[in-house]
């Protein structure tokens, strides 16, 4: 047998013990093996539960416990950091719990957070610029660690109760679907939950819109008195939340 192939066959039994590999080495070889294996997948199964530490309370600890060898098994490492490693999880918890669609969306949030923390560093920029600011050629640039994921249940309220140490609510769908805001504010990961329509002014106004299109868009949508309002109120909001990271100036050529 060739090293490459021994390579592959150990890897192979780490993962799924019925590999044959116990078939082709000595007892005492095979005695160690099996320490090994136990210690690879122990290894992984404290990762994911380091890294999803409200998933984990939400399912309970054998439960979750099975989940992850299900997920070792499923979806072996395959960076050079165990910090990698939470990545696809939610995949593992949708297959595992389809008819609990929170858990998955549970686990997708965490997982998110763990990358915001993780994120480069970007100064916000403080409410009080506001007022200094042309805001009919303004383009307001984000925080990099922002992100939005689509939310369809109230996984977000069931995790801010368990990293509270409250009681969570019953697992329930959204009325409609909505979206999970995330992003890290000095050294703390947050998130919100944001409907449709703030979705759709974060994702215009990243694409380089101007603010004064965000109001133009807005006005299209709710009217002029409403929309003008909606794009005030969110304005002030990403302010507060520390997810404006620099505001330049549109270049107007007939200016």
């Amino acid at each position: 047998m060739s090293l490459i192939a021994l390579q592959r066959d150990f890897h192979a039994h780490l993962v799924d013990a019925s590999s044959g590999l116990k078939a082709r080495i000595s007892a005492r070889a095979s005695s160690g093996l099996s320490i090994y294996r136990n210690a690879y997948r122990a290894q992984l199964t404290d990762c994911l539960g380091e890294t999803f530490v409200q998933t984990r309370a939400w399912l309970g600890g054998e439960t979750f416990i099975d989940a992850a060898r299900s997920h070792v098994q499923r979806m072996p490492p395959s960076s050079w950091t165990l910090g990698a490693y939470g990545d696809g999880f939610d995949g593992t918890l949708s297959e595992l719990y389809p008819d609990d669609p929170e858990v998955a969306e549970l686990a997708r949030i965490e997982w998110m957070l763990s990358k915001a923390f993780e994120a480069e560093d970007a100064d916000a920029l403080p409410a009080s610029v506001i007022s200094g600011i042309d805001w009919d050629n303004a383009v307001i640039v984000f925080v990099p660690t922002l992100r939005t994921i689509p939310a369809l249940t109230n996984a977000g309220a069931i995790l801010s109760e368990l990293a509270e140490g409250g009681s969570p609510p019953a697992a329930a769908s959204l009325p409609e679907p909505a979206s999970m805001l995330i992003w890290r504010h000095n050294f703390t990961p947050c998130f919100r939950s944001i409907e449709a329509v703030e979705r759709q002014a974060i994702e215009l106004t990243d694409a380089g819109a101007s603010f004064a299109d965000l109001c133009a868009t807005l006005v299209g949508m709710r009217g002029k008195e409403d929309g003008l309002a909606l794009a005030g109120q969110m304005l002030g909001q990403w302010f507060a939340d520390g997810l404006v990271h620099k505001v330049h100036m549109r270049f107007n050529p007939c200016a």
